[in-house]
């Protein structure tokens, strides 16, 4: 079952309901503002949906580059919460944003597991948060973790192209059968059934 709209979807939806009530005044106005309003509320929650799932699949792309790149890091030297803001700044987009998050609240002194757990709200994020939160608790080489972990997200893109990849074949077979029936009709059994019923018919 999909959610219903969200907060703003529905705080942006009431204020246009508002300001068209307002404007045009009286019991039309009102009645206006409702419909105005409802259609905004919708678009926008559309909107919040679209770009949610898009941020989702742009995360699942960039999270083994970003893993890598705090492997690196981590190997170097450097400290959890340089990889993690150097690994921020390469990506960027909504990966980088919740990294550079993570980071902020390691500098400052945060509690590593909960401060992880926040991004495993995320579903694609979810591996990574609690892949750091379980070694930030029990003190493993966080290396090897994430080592295992871009490896694991590798071949969850993999698995996720080639699933993109037969949708497309499938969908694709739909308009070619819809251009290919009606020659098909025309050609190899209308001249059949209008020979044997010639035969039929004609003695």
């Amino acid at each position: 079952m999909g959610r219903g709209p969200d907060r703003r979807a529905v705080m942006s939806g009431c204020g246009i309901a508002v300001i068209v009530a307002l404007l045009l005044g009286g019991l039309s106005g009102v009645m206006a503002g409702l419909v105005v309003g409802s259609a905004a509320t919708v678009l926008v929650h559309r909107k919040a949906a679209h770009q949610s799932r898009g941020d989702r699949e742009r995360i699942a792309a960039d999270l083994p580059f970003a893993t890598d790149l705090m492997v690196a890091c981590l190997q170097a030297g450097q400290p959890v919460s340089a990889a993690t803001e150097i690994a921020a700044a390469a990506v960027g987009g909504p990966l980088g944003q919740r990294l550079a998050w993570v980071s902020g609240q390691l500098r400052l002194g945060a509690d590593p597991e909960p401060a992880w757990m926040v991004l495993a709200r995320e579903p694609s994020m979810g591996p990574l948060a609690r892949a750091m939160s379980r070694a930030a608790q029990s003190g493993a080489p966080i290396a090897d973790v994430l080592t295992r972990l871009a490896d694991d997200a590798r071949q969850a893109s993999r698995t996720a192209c080639l699933a993109a990849a037969r949708k497309v074949g499938v969908q694709a077979v739909a308009p070619l059968g819809l251009c290919f029936l009606p020659a098909f009709v025309l050609l190899g059994i209308i001249p059949v059934v209008a020979g044997l019923a010639t035969g039929v018919l004609i003695p």
